[in-house]
């Protein structure tokens, strides 16, 4: 990549929430009191440099931006408060929305209009596919005596439009993450090949950070951030898994134990989501904390598609089992409508993304690393050779 500038990179990046960075004037307070910076990682500071510096590509190839967590302190050091937590948090956003070569990620992260009416069309064709697919049946799959779900919405139907549903968004979500993986790696892999063992070497990295996020723990002395992230992560990835690996046994007509896993499993997701998606919500209302001070759009509309899918999702279970049919068709339709407009808003370009972008970044720095360490090593001739 070039070193092309940007003049209007500041302002852009206005739109995706940074707060203030056109003020700072790079006394270094911010990254002397973050706990997560090193040598090779300055930030907020450097960051903020190339940010005012429109230096646009060479903040795509860093992995700073992915590397902070958001504690606060910067912002609290700073003395001409510039918010770096906030131009950190910008550069997230609009790093996720460059990796997106649609465009539809940047659409989405500059204008509410947008987000409303990709929200609204996703929902409205939710909900005429529901409509249709009765229709054509004569209406005569919604019986009204008991409650039969799988006759509503059949689930083996559901099942194959899940996973139809699935492999589109991972197709974007992949996308994404190679060509972060591409532009970050691109300074090494323009001087030198690497070799495709230290890709492998360092899987464990990766896949270590996405199950633990263990990095977070190191933000600071206050774990419970981190902790709670993790409750609203474990919660999600097992929803995620019933719905998509185990539909067909999770979505059932049938009545079970309190102890059945089916009904634990799922229990456990909700109340976790339903307090994590609650917690943050309440957080940015009360604006205590400083990751909360300031809120961009965005910011409240993972959580708040969570908060519903979770409510919707159990009062789908509480209306079965109390037998009410017509109270569990309108509630599970909403419910679909909801989840559908989530992951079409979210997965690849928006707030979900990040849940890849920061073990990916995490993990190209291991990879780097044991590039430049091969490249220090001393390689050893045998005595008599030329």
């Amino acid at each position: 990549m070039s070193n092309r500038v940007n003049p209007d990179l500041l302002l852009n990046l206005k739109e995706y929430g940074a707060v203030g960075a056109e003020i700072c004037f790079n006394c270094g307070n911010c990254t002397a009191v973050c706990p997560l910076t090193s040598d090779e990682h300055p930030f907020p500071r450097n960051m903020i440099r190339l940010a005012q510096l429109g230096l646009e590509e060479k903040i795509m190839q860093s992995t700073d931006p992915w590397l902070c967590y958001y504690c606060g302190d910067c912002a609290q050091s700073c003395p001409r408060q510039a918010e770096p937590g906030e131009t950190m948090m910008a550069l997230r956003r609009w790093l996720t929305a460059q990796y997106d070569r649609s465009g539809h990620g940047a659409r989405l992260y500059t204008s509410e209009k947008a987000v409303a009416w990709t929200i609204i069309r996703l929902s409205l064709v939710t909900l005429a596919a529901f409509v249709l697919y009765h229709a054509v049946t004569g209406f005569q799959n919604i019986p009204t005596d008991h409650v039969a779900l799988n006759t509503f919405a059949s689930v083996m139907l559901v099942w194959a439009l899940v996973l139809l549903h699935g492999l589109y968004l991972g197709y974007r979500m992949l996308s994404g993450v190679l060509r972060m993986a591409r532009t970050v790696m691109a300074p090494i892999t323009a001087e030198t090949k690497v070799p495709p063992r230290l890709y492998l070497a360092e899987l464990k990295t990766l896949v270590v950070h996405f199950l633990t996020q263990k990095r977070w723990r190191a933000c600071g002395a206050d774990h419970s951030r981190w902790l709670k992230h993790l409750l609203l992560v474990s919660g999600y990835v097992t929803m995620l898994v019933l719905v998509l690996g185990f539909l067909w046994w999770f979505q059932t007509d049938n009545i079970y134990p309190l102890w059945h896993p089916q009904r634990w499993l799922g229990y456990y997701a909700t109340i976790v989501l339903l307090y994590a998606s609650g917690e943050a919500l309440y957080g940015r209302i009360q604006k205590k904390e400083q990751m909360h001070r300031f809120s961009h759009p965005t910011d409240w509309l993972f959580p708040s598609f969570i908060l519903t899918g979770a409510v919707t999702g159990i009062l789908v279970h509480i209306f079965r089992y109390a037998g009410w049919p017509w109270p569990t068709y309108i509630i599970y339709v909403i419910h679909v409508m909801a989840m559908i407009a989530m992951l079409d808003t979210e997965v690849g370009i928006g707030k979900w993304a990040h849940l890849f972008y920061r073990p990916l970044a995490i993990y190209l720095e291991a990879v780097k690393a044991r590039v430049r360490q091969e490249q220090l090593e001393p390689v050893f001739t045998p005595a008599g050779t030329d």
